[in-house]
Parts: structure tokens; sequence; C-alpha cells
């Protein structure tokens, strides 16, 4: 049985009981929450990972991803990468190539990771339709699901596949007089000119039925990809992003229904003051299905820092509901990342996850913990409740301050310890901690 078959006969599962464990929750609410889509586990039968829950009342999770591109194929640097991102606490990953032996590449990250790993079958799909037909748009549909079973046997525990493109998406679309900054989705763009070359409806729509029984098999979560997702900041919200969004969450009803586990996708760019309703819309017509976000980013113009821009929108995203970030990396519109853009792309988007969870999840005790160390100049625990302790103490010691318990930011002029000594009697005892 898959996670949410087992929740809704009330089977706790051992998968229910580690997430339960890690987040500090019952057994009881994560099996309810599984139960009525709220929340999923990705997980695939053939493959022992680390667990990660997702979904309501759960710490926003954050997922890097990685991949060769058709310019740059590298199998040791992206699992290079994988590791790096493990290391920098993705609790996801996704693997994400186009060039070279994609079945070999994926097996080879597999290997190397603990972390549950996510995919988007499209990709492979198309690539294989390329190199046996010399044109993506003579896929067959035994072939699309050929590799998604190949993929899902692997042991993929999550997958993002381009159901909720259709006819109709494609019609808002054509009405709305295309976009500014056009379709930006590798995934969807190569699915709606298949759809367009052949005038014929998206298989992953027509047979959503078969995408669901392949999942099932392996109670791999079905991932509803946002294939038609803004990629600039004046297409934010538009007919058609908005029309995907809606299928989206049908199917993720459908697919529930059908004992599968389902998550929804979410954009892309969005200007600050459509976050909120975005998240929001997700949640309700989904019936608060996980949402899973790329970024969002909030501008278009900070290429080589759009990991801050894509922090911003995060943190905005996880305080109204959003439950899976994927990450941005200063790479992101300009180059294949490397090994630091993942470490750097992680970091911030676990910044954005905790400042979202601190309001969505009232968790503050951590930031008033280090809010006390750092007024008592304790550093080693400053360090210890750091997001990223190990960096915090490297640019303290590499630039060491006279005074040992001041920094030299201020030296001598520490504002804390001139006036410390003034309230030492209500410290030890406890005023204000």
């Amino acid at each position: 049985m898959t996670q949410i078959e087992s929740a809704r006969k009330g089977v706790l599962t051992r998968e229910m009981k580690e997430v339960a464990a890690c987040e500090g929750v019952t057994t009881q609410y994560i099996m309810e929450a599984i139960a009525s889509g709220r929340i999923v586990i990705p997980n695939n039968t053939g493959r022992i990972a680390r667990l990660v829950g997702i979904g309501k009342g759960l710490r926003t999770k954050v997922n890097a991803s990685i991949g060769t591109s058709s310019d740059i194929i590298d199998v040791r640097a992206e699992v290079e990468k994988a590791s790096a991102a493990e290391k920098a606490g993705a609790d996801t990953l996704m693997e994400l190539s186009v060039g070279g032996d994609l079945d070999a590449i994926r097996k080879e990250v597999l290997g190397s990771t603990n972390l549950t790993v996510g995919s988007v079958p499209l990709y492979q799909a198309f690539k294989e339709a390329i190199e046996r037909y010399h044109d993506p748009n003579k896929l067959t549909e035994e072939l699309l699901f050929d590799v998604i079973e190949r993929q899902c046997a692997d042991g993929i525990a999550f997958m993002a596949v381009h159901c909720g493109i259709n006819r109709l998406t494609i019609e808002r679309l054509n009405r709305q007089g295309y976009r500014y900054g056009g379709l930006v989705s590798r995934g969807g763009s190569y699915m709606v000119g298949w759809m367009l070359r052949n005038n014929r409806e998206n298989p992953l729509y027509e047979k959503f039925d078969r995408v669901v029984e392949i999942l099932k098999k392996y109670d791999c979560v079905l991932s509803l990809g946002n294939g038609l997702r803004a990629g600039a900041v004046h297409d934010s919200l538009d007919r058609a992003q908005v029309q995907e969004l809606l299928i989206n969450c049908e199917l993720a009803e459908m697919g529930q229904e059908m004992g599968c586990q389902m998550m929804c996708e979410g954009p892309g760019h969005l200007p600050l003051d459509d976050i909120e309703a975005n998240v929001k819309l997700q949640k309700r017509m989904s019936g608060d299905a996980p949402f899973y976000v790329l970024g969002p980013l909030v501008t278009d113009v900070a290429a080589g820092y759009d990991h801050i821009t894509a922090a911003i929108g995060a943190a905005e995203a996880a305080r109204y509901g959003a439950d899976l970030i994927c990450y941005v990396t200063p790479a992101e519109h300009l180059a294949l990342p490397s090994k630091e853009d993942v470490v750097e792309g992680v970091r911030a988007s676990r910044i954005a996850a905790h400042s979202g969870d601190m309001v969505k999840l009232g968790k503050k005790e951590r930031d008033m913990l280090m809010a006390k160390a750092r007024r008592d100049l304790k550093w080693d625990d400053q360090a210890r409740l750091g997001l990223f302790g190990e960096k915090a103490a490297e640019i303290r010691s590499s630039r060491a301050p006279a005074e040992p318990d001041t920094c030299t930011m201020c030296g001598s002029f520490c504002a804390l310890d001139n006036v410390n000594v003034h309230f030492r009697d209500a410290m030890q005892k406890g005023t204000k901690g």
C-alpha cells in the first residue's frame, strides 16, 4: 500500500513514525494529514533514503536541483554537487540532467546521496525522442510512459510530471497574446510544442490514470509540474498560469482518490504583492495539498544574485503556507551552477524557510536564544545556534579582536560589553533571560 492508502486504513507506517519524531508532532497528526492529502512523504519502495515529511504543520523544506546540460556533461561534478547540497542542509534533491547517458547519471547520483531524489521525466523522454527520431515532436506515448516507469524503478521518490498542460491552457495562452517572458519551463515548452505540432491532447493529462498507476506502484509522490509558470514578474498570475494551477489542483484531488501521494507546483517569478494570493489560491483549490514552489523570484533584474531574489520570495511563500522551496543559485539565468553556487543556493533558501516558519509555525525560540547569546557575548553558543555556525566562527576567527569578548566590528566600543555590567544583577536573576 502507498502511504496515503495506509493512512486511510489507519495503518501507522514506519515512515509516518519517523517523520512524526523528526518534526516533533504526534503520529496521529501525521497519519490524519497524509490521509487527507495535506502531507506527503516522498518515498520509493525500492530505495532507502532519508525520510522527510512535506506539508501542513511541518517545517518548510528546501530542495536543491542538480544535473548536466547539453554543454557541460561532468558526472563527477554533479555527484559532488549532490554531496555539497546534502552537507549544506538540503532536505531533498532533484536530478535534472539533460546531457549524457541519463540512466547512468541518475543511478550514479542516487547511489551517492542519502537524500530523497526527484526528477522530471519529460526531459529524458524528449531527449530520447531526439536521439531516436531526430525530432522531439515524434515522441511516442509508449516511450513517455516507459521513461516514467524506468525512473521510478531506479528509485526516484517524487516526480514532476506536467499533467496540467492541456488544450484549454494553451488556448488561454493564445488568447492573452503569449507572454512578456515566454515559456520558461523546459518540460512544459517541449510538451506545448509537441501538442501544437501533432494537434493532440497531452497524453499525461489524457491518460492521467496511467501516470498515477505507475507512481503508485513505487509509492512515488506525483508532483504536478508547473509547465506554464511565469518566467517574468509581469506574467505573474496570468490566465494561462492560473488555468494550469486550477487543473493541477483538480488532478491532485483525483490522484489522492486513486491512492497516490500528490503535490502541486508553483511559479516562478512573482512580485511580492502576488505571493500571498498565489499560495492561498493553491491551498484553497487543492484542499491544502502540499505546495512546491520555485523561488519565487520577486524581480527580473538581479542576475548574478538571484539566490537572494528567490530567498526574498521564498520567505514570503513559506510564511503564507508553501511547503517545499526549490532553491535558486547565483547562476540562475546565466550558467550551469557550480558546487559553490549550489551551496549558496541551499543556504539562502534555508534562511528563507526558517524566516517563513517563524511566522507560519510560530517557531521563534531559536532566535530568542540567539538574541540572549549575542547579548551575553557567548560566542560558542552563537555558533551552535546559528544556521551556519561554522561559517560564522570562521569569519570571526579570521579577524580576531584585541578583546576576546568582543568582535572587530566595534572592538572596545562594543555596545553590549559596555552596558551589560549595569544589568548583570537582573541577568543573573533571570529577568529577560
